[in-house]
């Protein structure tokens, strides 16, 4: 934005200079112009004026030498023309002779007004001794362009340095403005990335800028302060649900397994049916938790290596499919790649999928982790040949307890999208050519920078499928 302001304004001031400095000049210039042949005209006339006297009137040539002499002092080159075109008098310069004088001449005693040329930094004037249709002589002065240049190029480097001044100027005003204006927004675009990232205690400063600017801060503030007590009553709900929920249902778990140590018969049934409902309450409460701090998660992109973390997971789940005769197979070959993700969430979103493909997959059956570069993102695909699902389970199974047929919580997958998107990617299900489920993630690739030390992922691993 600085960069933007300051251009326009220079561009601006640079437009109106040269509309205003340039034709102030070009008028400077052309005024000086016309004083500077009038003079000569002037100083061409008082000779002419003496030479009459002479050539008319047959007076002595004393005056009409001492206006050449006076000529030549002052550095002009002079030279009177008899009626018949020739030279009577003149000053020791020739300038004020040749063929351009000679046509000057001619002009003047045919009573023609002759166009004054210039002859080698000289310029010439030529004016009638006598009445201008029937002169007596000509007088023709030949003065310096020098002095008559000189203003004129004073004229324009005056110009040239007021226009430089006040594009100066107008840079430094300009800057100064861009820097007023953009400043406060930088700061601003900057705490409203810390707080995307989760530093809810973000404020922007409100003493800085444009009055829109400084609205803006404090609408932004209003928002960062609303948002802070949103997220800390959540994260309080949380806390008291874990602790109101998990711990009473800990201690009857513990009742349950003492009573059924002494129980026989249908009582022993009994007691078994109630700690299999427990358990799979113990579990939709963890996701209920799981998905909960997923939807508060907020992340902070640190450089991921994927193969890395595939070959990690697929290890890590390898023994679970063994003793389920599941063949859990990662490609190898694979072009090293690099997203940006946060800490521990690829390692969170691969168990889950990993664990929901090995539950649903048949004895027998392959579970498949792939990785390549896909449309400028990273596409980390998992894919399993087990029974798949249907159009209408895709169409719900991201949502919490989309999945009415879910064997676990129903919740894996709505953790794996939130951990996703909230990365900037993407996750699709499609259907696995012969049978099965495919799940293609699309993340967002990040250069290189090294390799990372990974914390191991917080979340439980919930059954899906």
């Amino acid at each position: 934005m600085t960069r933007r302001i300051t251009w326009t304004l220079l561009v601006l001031t640079s437009v109106l200079l040269v509309l205003a400095v340039v034709p102030l000049a070009v008028a400077l210039t052309a005024r000086e112009r016309v004083a500077y042949r009038e003079s000569q005209r002037a100083a061409t006339r008082v000779i002419a004026a003496a030479a009459e006297e002479h050539l008319s009137d047959d007076k002595p040539p004393t005056v009409m030498r001492q206006e050449l002499d006076r000529a030549a002092r002052a550095g002009d080159c002079a030279a009177v023309y008899d009626a018949s075109g020739r030279v009577v008098a003149s000053t020791r310069c020739k300038a004020a002779q040749g063929e351009e004088a000679d046509e000057q001449v001619e002009d003047v005693l045919d009573g023609r007004q002759p166009e004054p040329p210039e002859n080698e930094g000289w310029l010439l004037a030529a004016e009638p001794a006598g009445e201008v249709r029937r002169p007596a002589g000509a007088v023709v002065l030949a003065r310096s362009s020098g002095p008559l240049d000189a203003r004129v190029a004073a004229i324009w480097g005056w110009s040239s340095a007021i226009g430089v001044a006040g594009l100066a100027a107008s840079a430094l005003l300009s800057v100064r403005l861009a820097r007023w204006v953009s400043r406060p927004l930088s700061t601003l675009d900057t705490s409203a990335r810390r707080l995307g990232e989760g530093a809810l205690d973000e404020r922007a400063d409100v003493g800085a800028g444009p009055p829109e600017v400084r609205r803006l801060a404090a609408t932004f503030n209003t928002m960062a302060a609303r948002m802070e007590t949103l997220v800390h009553g959540h994260r309080a709900v949380i806390a008291d649900v874990s602790h109101q929920l998990r711990t009473p249902l800990a201690a009857l778990r513990l009742r349950l397994d003492v009573l059924a140590a002494d129980a026989k018969g249908e009582t022993a049934a009994e007691l078994a049916a109630a700690q299999e409902e427990i358990a799979r309450l113990s579990r939709l409460v963890d996701g209920l938790l799981a998905v909960a701090r997923a939807e508060q998660a907020t992340a902070r992109p640190t450089a991921v290596r994927v193969d890395e973390v595939v070959t990690e997971r697929v290890a890590a789940w390898s023994p679970v499919a063994e003793e389920r005769d599941v063949r859990l197979i990662a490609v190898t070959g694979r072009p090293a790649l690099t997203v940006a993700l946060g800490s521990g969430h690829l390692e969170q979103i691969l168990d889950n999928l990993i664990a929901n493909a090995v539950d649903a997959v048949p004895t027998g059956g392959s579970v498949t982790l792939d990785h390549r570069v896909a449309g400028g993102s990273a596409r980390v695909v998992v894919r399993d040949d087990g029974p798949g699902m249907t159009d209408e389970a895709k169409a719900v199974a991201f949502r919490r307890f989309g999945n009415t047929r879910a064997r676990g919580a129903g919740l894996g997958l709505a953790i794996v999208h939130r951990l996703v998107t909230v990365n900037g990617g993407t996750v699709r299900l499609e259907d696995t050519p012969g049978g099965g489920l495919t799940v293609v993630l699309d993340l967002p690739l990040r250069p290189e920078s090294g390799r990372r030390g990974r914390t191991p992922g917080s979340l439980p691993v919930l059954k899906e499928t």
